[in-house]
């Protein structure tokens, strides 16, 4: 889209060239040229004009949209921000309740690290890019932390924290 120095740019050359283009027919008008030359400009202003009109018109339209998505942006935000404040608390005892656990299966930094990023859903890559360690190295401590919780898998340690929160309707 145009910002507003480009269009009044266009806007001026629009303007700009179909006053030549009158000026040209008042000069053929007064030289005696056929009336079809005469015709064909002034159809070419014309077709000029109209595209400056189409085009402020479209600028116009569009500016609305926007305002109406601005509208809509702010109503997002303000609904975002009530529902973090409303899960907040919710959130913080959920992660408290799930690193008591971790402690509980007496998880090291490291494997709680990994546990911790399981349940964000990163894969073993991403995990081992997060740690700059190998996926070797956070593959045994997927295993050992699945050995200490007595889980199979990342799954099971997923559903372990999820299972009693999730209600089904």
């Amino acid at each position: 889209m145009l910002n507003k120095n480009e269009r009044y740019i266009l806007t001026l050359i629009f303007i700009f060239t179909s006053f030549l283009l009158a000026l040209d027919i008042y000069e053929d008008v007064q030289e005696g040229s056929s009336l079809s030359h005469v015709y064909k400009e002034s159809l070419i202003m014309v077709l000029g004009l109209s595209g400056l009109l189409v085009l402020w018109i479209k600028f116009i339209l569009t500016r609305k949209v926007n305002k109406e998505h601005q509208v809509n942006i702010i109503q997002l935000q303000t609904d975002l921000d009530h529902y973090k404040g409303e899960t907040k608390s919710l959130s913080q005892g959920l992660g408290e309740k799930i690193n008591e656990q971790l402690d509980e299966w007496k998880f090291t930094k490291s494997e709680t690290d990994v546990a911790l990023l399981l349940l964000k859903g990163l894969s073993l890559k991403e995990i081992s890019d997060v740690r700059d360690t190998s996926e070797k190295t956070i593959k045994q401590h997927c295993s050992n932390l699945y050995q200490k919780s007595n889980l199979k898998g990342r799954q099971e340690l997923s559903a372990f924290f999820l299972e009693d929160i999730l209600v089904l309707k």
